[in-house]
């Protein structure tokens, strides 16, 4: 049998995993009863990828189409889980490039579209949503040929087939249609017989001693832990001999207990498996990505997978506040370290360190969102812990200072336009291009990390939730001038017990509430965010005094304005230097690092001494 293996890659919510649904369903994968055959976004099995409505994890899948089976990658769109596209994107030999017929070509599209050439892979364009209202699909083309033009670094890598689709509908055509409706016929076979003609076979080399990369881990149950990859060379059996290679050193010879090919959703015992095919092994316990599995008789390792470098880093470690151990079931710096290096094993993008100064851990990562993902699943798995405010990762290039630079590219309606490029400027965003289309306008800006942590939720208000952003990692340049802090000082509250309304009626003048009636309060406790630039203390805690004499209009109050309730991600944002956030499986607070109001007194004025010192 013949074997195809294909990764999708795209911008994000440009349809890849609408588009793998349809091809799921059209290849019969599913009986017409099943349950699968009702469902959208199938492949997104993880309950924050539901949520978010993105790709945060590859997976692959495989259909069988005429006399051969095509292994899918589905990968993701956004630019934080670039990891995830370059531990998988060895697997294949073949891409569906997919863009989409309104926004073209983005940052993300430019990220995945070179790492496929990077790895030579074979492209088939796909312009997907050609029936939008504003779709453009002719512009669209010309806009990824420049792109090809910039990216390619050989003249094959030019001749792409295009294709146009509605993957919504699972629709493909060879040609543009002239007027597209739900009626027009269609199916995905144009674009099944296009992976057969232009990706290669990769069924080969079957007689050559097996050898295997490892792009990624799993666990079974029953097995233990799997490695899963491309089978590069060679054929292995059930019970054979296997070793495990890194750079050219044997590390250990075991057994092979199980072997697995995918199909559908599912994984399939087998008791063979043949070069080309992407493969579970089980029997050996302890491994990592990037090494190779191979025949005992030729232990040469394969090419490590390659994955660039963290840009933003965090403090993570134990809970301290007073409210520690009441709300999780794991929280020492123990088991913290063990499920950071469990994640380490798996999520490529991240590094993880111990911080030489306590229990803490440095965890640096490719971006906020990709850090915030990772917070919220051991959020979710019963963790508590706290975590610094987001810190950008310089480094020294020929002696000079340099820091991580974006390419930001923001969809948004004109009548924003002036609040946008306000703040881009206040944080020394230098404008590269600027594009109208209709009521719609796309600024493109190159701006450093550090002037661009926090401005998403800002983004988000400003525009009343509107605005589309995505970036671009450019590389590490020297470093900018730096961005004064913009938030406003925080309401800290100076007693602890239980938030009253009465309390927080009077605290709702000095700025805006995160917490409500009721809620447990303890000092140094950011309750709010106020309206001048300086901290200020607050008793939200406090009482109305009660008297045995009653008037007219005695106990009606000023109406208390509900709490705003900071998503994690805007929580990350939020918080300052001097600041941690609590993270727990039921809330989030934001918090002085220094609880006590006398002793961050003493730590400000020390602070400022030794600054006149100095």
């Amino acid at each position: 049998m013949e074997i195809r293996n294909i990764a999708i890659i795209a911008h994000v919510d440009h349809g890849k995993t609408t588009l793998v649904d349809a091809l799921l369903k059209q290849t019969h994968t599913f009986r017409e009863n099943q349950k699968e055959m009702a469902e959208t976004l199938i492949m997104d099995s993880n309950d924050l990828e539901r949520e978010k409505g993105i790709t945060i994890l590859a997976k692959n899948t495989a259909v069988f189409y005429k006399s051969s089976k095509i292994n899918i990658i589905d990968t993701p769109g956004h630019a934080d889980f670039g990891g995830e596209v370059e531990r998988t994107i060895n697997m294949a030999s073949g891409a569906i490039l997919l863009v989409d017929a309104a926004e073209g070509p983005l940052p993300q599209t430019k990220f995945v579209l070179k790492k496929a050439l990077q790895a030579k892979l074979k492209i088939i364009l796909v312009i997907n949503k050609i029936d939008k209202k504003d779709a453009r699909p002719k512009e669209v083309l010309t806009d990824v040929e420049n792109l090809f033009l910039d990216l390619a670094h050989h003249e094959d890598a030019l001749h792409f087939k295009t294709l146009y689709a509605v993957g919504r509908d699972g629709k493909v055509f060879n040609q543009l249609p002239q007027h597209y409706t739900s009626d027009l016929k269609g199916d995905l076979t144009p674009l099944f017989d296009e992976i057969i003609t232009e990706v290669p076979n990769v069924a080969v080399n079957e007689n050559k001693p097996f050898q295997m990369l490892i792009s990624t881990l799993d666990w079974d149950n029953y097995v233990g832990r799997l490695c899963i990859g491309k089978v590069t060379q060679g054929q292995l059996a059930k019970n054979q001999p296997i070793a495990l290679v890194e750079e050219n050193k044997v590390l250990g010879s075991y057994r092979v207990q199980k072997l697995y090919t995918y199909e559908g959703l599912q994984k399939k015992e087998v008791d063979q498996v043949t070069a080309g095919d992407v493969v579970a092994i089980a029997g050996i316990p302890e491994l990592n990505i990037g090494q190779t599995i191979t025949d005992p008789g030729n232990p040469v390792s394969l090419p490590t997978i390659k994955v660039e470098e963290p840009t933003i880093k965090i403090t993570i470690g134990p809970n301290t506040s007073p409210f520690a151990g009441k709300e999780g079931k794991l929280g020492t710096s123990r088991q913290i370290r063990e499920r950071l290096l469990k994640e380490k094993q798996t999520n490529l993008g991240l590094k993880i360190e111990a911080d030489a100064e306590g229990a803490n851990f440095i965890v640096s990562g490719r971006g906020e969102l990709h850090l915030s993902v990772l917070i919220e699943t051991m959020r979710r798995e019963g963790f508590e812990m706290q975590v610094s405010k987001p810190q950008v990762i310089y480094k020294k290039i020929d002696g000079v200072d340099c820091e991580p630079f974006e390419e930001v590219t923001i969809d948004c309606e004109k009548k924003f336009l002036g609040e946008l490029t306000e703040e881009f400027g206040k944080r020394k965003g230098e404008l590269l291009d600027m594009i109208t289309n209709g009521e719609g306008v796309r600024l493109k800006y190159k701006i450093s990390d550090s002037n661009l942590l926090g401005i998403r939720s800002i983004l988000m208000t400003k525009t009343r939730g509107t605005a589309i952003m995505s970036n671009y990692f450019l590389g590490y340049l020297p470093r900018s001038a730096r961005l004064d802090s913009i938030r406003n000082g925080a309401l800290v509250a100076v007693k602890s017990g239980e938030a009253m309304t009465y309390g927080l009626v009077n605290a709702q003048d000095r700025g805006v509430l995160f917490v409500s009636p009721g809620e447990q309060i303890y000092e140094g406790m950011v309750v709010g965010v106020g309206t001048r630039e300086f901290d200020i203390e607050v008793n939200v805690c406090k009482e109305k005094k009660l008297t045995n004499n009653r008037s007219a209009g005695e106990g009606v109050s000023v109406p208390l304005t509900p709490a705003t309730v900071l998503t994690l991600e805007q929580a990350l944002d939020f918080i300052a230097d001097d600041e941690y956030l609590e993270v727990t499986p039921q809330n989030l607070r934001v918090r002085k690092k220094i609880l006590s109001l006398v002793r961050r007194r003493v730590a400000v004025r020390n602070e400022r001494q030794a600054s006149v010192n100095n």
